[in-house]
């Protein structure tokens, strides 16, 4: 690529002296942005050149002119990727025929809720999901773009972006980027094999542990929206792990919000003979709209989006999600990583001949209350018995707190997330003073 004698000396720039920098101020002020550049540039004479490390890309870049131009383009292209898009307000006949009409198979191996339908398809040129879910309650269509241009604004590389939706009756179809990579499910458990899983070290699961509460808290505290974003969609199925790092990516970010899941837009319902949901039907014609009325069920139970074994208490009964109910669902979820079981299991009795369910928090419990001994137990065999049996004892005592039956005594999200941090760092040094030879099915580390 050709450039001119301008363009060389912009990704060029060299230190100038004083002297003929006082001259070119004097006689143009226009150059004066010019020689405040070069200025800046130190030089090989100047002791402070010391503070400018030849590690740094820019410097490198320096070295050569055609090396800058090469590093700007590369630079820039990798942060205009990253950064995140405009809202896609997708016409419901892109879904459609994307989807074959909803009729293509459907994507079984990413993360869907129990009732919510997806499908891997080609959007305007990108690879996504789409998830097809119910609203739960009234929504106009002036606010739903609102917040869907809030939240397509955050990025976090723990959050599996949102691309845009679409509307069609009382269902909106939510369109995320598509990631390669399996689900928490599959990696610790996988049915064609039980005693294998990718996660076969302690660190990565650590990996997985760090990322997920980072993204959780940037979900809660660190969006810089002024909406308080609750997720109420984390499960283990709702975690993508990532090759070749194990890095973990959390699904269904926004969904609680667009959907109408959130403490502020769920009304309390009394009355159980009248379950009546209004909801706005965006129609085939961009300014048309129409309401519509949507019944409920009969039944006396309230009809709420959830998973057996990572709801609180709170949500079971009343069907609002909160962070705190959020904090509740990570408790679970790490109990579920470090444990590799479920979050509930049922065995038959022969004695009594009823099914007795065991939950993974009960188990917890029980593990660290026998000290050492019981932890080790309890922890994933998998791991071979090898992992820092302290740091393992303080990351259990941190999801049990996170699932403590009163929500006020749940801690925050910032605060687990830093623990697990410090967490991790110390679980690093003592893989790296182990340094586990691979192919060894012992503990090396000390206890």
């Amino acid at each position: 690529m050709c450039k001119t004698k301008k363009a060389t000396d912009a990704s060029e720039p060299r230190p100038v002296s004083s002297r003929s920098q006082r001259t070119r101020t004097s006689h143009s002020p226009g150059t004066q942005s010019s020689s405040l550049s070069h200025s800046a540039i130190p030089s090989s004479s100047n002791p402070a050149s010391d503070l400018y490390t030849p590690s740094s890309s820019y410097t490198k870049a320096t070295s050569s002119g055609t090396g800058t131009s090469i590093s700007s383009r590369t630079s820039l292209s990798s942060l205009r990727e990253s950064l995140p898009e405009n809202p896609h307000i997708y016409h419901i006949s892109e879904i459609r025929a994307a989807t074959n009409n909803f009729l293509a198979k459907r994507y079984s191996s990413s993360s869907s809720a129990s009732t919510a339908a997806c499908w891997r398809c080609n959007l305007r040129g990108r690879d996504t999901v789409v998830f097809q879910r119910k609203f739960r309650h009234k929504i106009q269509t002036s606010q739903l773009k609102e917040r869907l241009s809030v939240i397509c604004r955050s990025h976090h590389m723990s959050i599996i972006k949102l691309l845009g939706a679409s509307v069609s009756g009382d269902h909106i179809y939510l369109v995320y980027e598509f990631v390669e990579g399996s689900n928490l499910v599959d990696c610790l458990r996988n049915p064609r094999n039980p005693s294998f899983t990718v996660l076969s070290n302690w660190m990565s699961r650590m990996q997985i542990a760090t990322d997920l509460a980072h993204g959780i808290d940037y979900v809660h505290n660190k969006t810089g929206l002024n909406l308080s974003i609750v997720h109420n969609h984390i499960k283990s199925s709702s975690i993508i792990v990532t090759e070749p790092s194990f890095n973990a990516k959390i699904c269904h970010f926004g969904t609680a919000q667009l959907c109408g899941e959130t403490e502020e837009e769920v009304a309390v319902e009394t009355d159980t003979s009248k379950r009546e949901t209004e909801i706005e039907e965006i129609t085939e014609e961009a300014n048309a709209t129409s309401l519509r009325k949507l019944k409920r069920s009969d039944s006396g139970d309230r009809q709420f989006e959830g998973v057996r074994g990572y709801m609180s208490p709170e949500f079971r009964s009343s069907g609002v999600a909160t962070q705190k109910s959020d904090v509740f669902s990570f408790g679970v979820v790490i109990l579920e990583l470090f444990s590799g079981e479920e979050a509930l299991k049922y065995r038959f009795d022969k004695k009594t001949g009823n099914f007795v369910r065991t939950s993974l928090m009960d188990t917890a419990e029980a593990a660290t209350a026998e000290g050492s001994d019981g932890l080790r137990r309890w922890i994933d065999r998998r791991l071979n018995d090898s992992f820092p049996v302290d740091v393992a004892q303080k990351l259990i005592r941190l999801a049990l707190d996170c699932v403590h039956v009163d929500p006020d005594k749940r801690p925050d999200m910032g605060r687990v997330a830093g623990k697990i941090s410090k967490l991790y760092l110390e679980s690093k040094k003592w893989s790296d003073n182990v340094n586990i030879p691979t192919g060894i099915s012992v503990s090396l580390a000390p206890r």
